[in-house]
């Protein structure tokens, strides 16, 4: 059966239970257990985009309010150790929408839409070639423009176990053709190429950028991020009687920086610390309420505890806006600041209030932890490269997993291409142009300040060669020797 034709053929099971094997689909996983409850949780997957590690309270923030976010952390568990897949946003949405890494899906760069010169190239196929100028050392393969419609998402994986499916808010994952509608989502509320709203304020218009095309407006000066919520409850409230997935996927705290006025007031009457910043402050808060919100739905209707819930963000925090202090730099960049993220779960009942975990984690394990909570099988015709969390949410196991990997074949700025693993305490970041090592303890040295390369060579002979054993594996596509590049012109 050919992927298309499975496409559909999943499509067409509908809400059908799944008591055989399909093509692509294995038999129940071992942890999946015979005779455990036939009750399907609803899932609530809430991403937000760019918020920083330290951007909630519960994780250090004197500055920003997030009582409604705490509360989810007071209730569920907290990881410290948690990443996204990517320090920018679409190859970490590609990775939590497939299980896979990046580097499987050619999406290792965020994708540009319609509005920034993003286009289909006329033989309808993701682009392969390399890209680069005299300026560049390297030359950068190209990135892909969209998720291809052959990968398997949450939302695909869950519709035949009964779930219906809603995408609030950012896609950033291609163009209509490839809009969460045509990738297993049952509504689409918000979802387009755009990687950034035109504005935070009904009707949600700017004269370079347009309309979101998926979203039409409906109260002027209605603030985006309140919107969502709504939307969000409405879909709750309509299918409260079934199980739901739900992918809330906030556009905040993303550029532009705009705020509620009476809330940026709040935040700018209040005494800054290292984070200051009252509009992007007051965007943070109304992240908040909109948990709060959902929170209160579910407990209104009753259906708390049988519902889990994941918080996270899909890279680290913008610098321009944030500060992710202890960690180092922020968004885009290989240190912690650019990668390591907020990540909170809670399902009552199944995982302890107030538990903490340090295992590392990433973005890629969201989806097998899904598909184990809702006891569904993973596919088994490509790799997943993500680990169920559910041992660790129960607290009855460890994961089997000693690496974490993540690849950046691209300049942006003065970011140059870079790879990096991180081993147990041990961090490398590899670097194809420049300074090629750097290696950090993260147990001794969270905030990624004395670079031990130099004084640690056979770390950095061991953790280079499983970095390179990965690559390989993977597939992953290198930069390579530009022969065009000219470094006198670029000193000038």
């Amino acid at each position: 059966m050919t992927e298309i034709k499975r496409r559909e053929f999943l499509k067409a099971l509908g809400t059908t239970a799944v008591t055989f094997s399909i093509p692509g689909l294995a038999a129940l996983s071992s942890n999946c257990r015979p005779g455990a409850s036939s009750r399907k949780p609803n899932i609530i997957l809430i991403l937000v985009d760019d918020m920083g590690w330290t951007d909630v309270a519960c994780y250090g923030s004197q500055y920003y309010e997030t009582p409604n976010i705490d509360r989810l952390a007071k209730e569920g568990m907290k990881f410290t150790d948690s990443y996204a897949s990517c320090a920018v946003c679409s190859p970490t949405r590609a990775s939590i929408m497939t299980g896979r890494y990046p580097v499987r899906l050619g999406i290792t760069d965020w994708i540009r839409g319609r509005f920034q010169g993003g286009t289909v190239p006329l033989d309808g196929q993701n682009p392969s070639g390399y890209v680069g100028n005299e300026n560049t050392k390297f030359l950068c393969p190209q990135n892909a423009r969209w998720l291809e419609l052959d990968e398997i998402t949450m939302a695909e994986v869950l519709k035949p176990a009964g779930y219906v499916s809603c995408h609030i808010g950012k896609w950033h994952l291609g163009f209509a053709e490839w809009y969460p509608d045509k990738q297993g989502f049952d509504t689409n509320i918000g979802g387009c190429d755009y990687g950034q709203p035109p504005s935070y304020f009904d009707p949600y218009y700017r004269k370079d950028h347009g309309y979101i095309p998926t979203l039409p407006p409906r109260k002027v000066g209605e603030f985006l991020t309140d919107r969502e919520a709504d939307e969000a409850v409405h879909f709750i409230e309509e299918n409260k009687n079934k199980p739901f997935f739900l992918y809330m996927a906030h556009y905040a705290v993303h550029t532009p920086l705009e705020g509620k006025n009476d809330v940026v007031r709040k935040y700018a009457s209040k005494p800054p610390t290292n984070q200051d910043n009252a509009t992007y402050a007051a965007m943070v808060e109304s992240v908040d309420d909109s948990v709060g919100k959902i929170l209160d739905k579910l407990d209104e209707l009753g259906i708390t505890k049988d519902t889990l819930i994941l918080f996270t963000s899909d890279n680290g925090g913008y610098l321009r806006a944030t500060h992710n202090a202890p960690l180092r730099s922020g968004k885009g960049y290989p240190y912690e600041g650019g990668i390591r993220v907020p990540l909170i779960v809670r399902w009552p009942g199944k995982i302890e209030s107030g538990s903490e975990n340090k295992t590392p984690v990433t973005s890629v394990d969201y989806f097998p932890t899904v598909c184990e909570a809702a006891s569904v099988p993973v596919p088994d015709d490509r790799a997943i490269d993500g680990l169920s969390l559910l041992l660790l949410l129960t607290q009855k196991g460890s994961l089997e997993r000693e690496n974490i990997f993540w690849h950046f074949p691209h300049y942006r700025g003065e970011i140059l291409p870079y790879s990096i693993i991180r081993s147990k305490d041990w961090k490398l970041i590899k670097r194809y142009e420049g300074q090629i090592y750097e290696l950090f303890n993260l147990r001794e040295d969270l905030s990624e300040e004395f670079d031990l390369s130099e004084k640690h060579p056979e770390k950095v002979v061991e953790l280079n060669q499983k970095l390179e054993a990965w690559l390989k594996d993977t597939g992953a596509k290198m930069p390579k020797l530009n022969p065009n590049y000219n470094p006198v012109q670029k000193k000038l």
